[in-house]
């Protein structure tokens, strides 16, 4: 943290390195889901595709729902990484924002 010229020493984190983390920890969780939303989209065509060229003639019902449950499988793991990654970037802001609300507090009662 900085005041004008001066900065100080207190702090063992670079503020401006935590809120750039943060940004790339945000931006790389939306590159996780259009990762998945391919991996969804590429998943579903390869299926519809073995289906119409009649490569799951002799699968029974089980074995249909369980090829579309590894399907669904797969995003739902992506959408829990991006939810993770969103939480980190935003507890790494809120963790600046009570730091610096704690400084500001501390000052005021001196």
């Amino acid at each position: 943290m900085t005041n004008g010229n001066e900065k100080f020493l207190g702090t063992y984190f670079d503020r401006d390195a935590v809120i750039r983390m943060a940004r790339v920890i945000a931006i790389l969780s939306w590159v996780v889901v259009g990762i998945y939303a391919f991996d969804i989209l590429l998943g579903a065509g390869v299926y519809l595709l073995q289906y119409l060229r009649g490569f799951m003639a002799g699968m029974g019902l089980t074995d249909t729902l369980q090829n579309i449950l590894y399907m669904l499988e797969r995003p739902l793991h992506g959408l829990l990484y991006f939810a993770a990654m969103q939480a980190v970037s935003k507890g790494l802001l809120i963790f600046l924002d009570v730091e610096d609300n704690t400084r500001r507090a501390a000052r005021r009662e001196k």
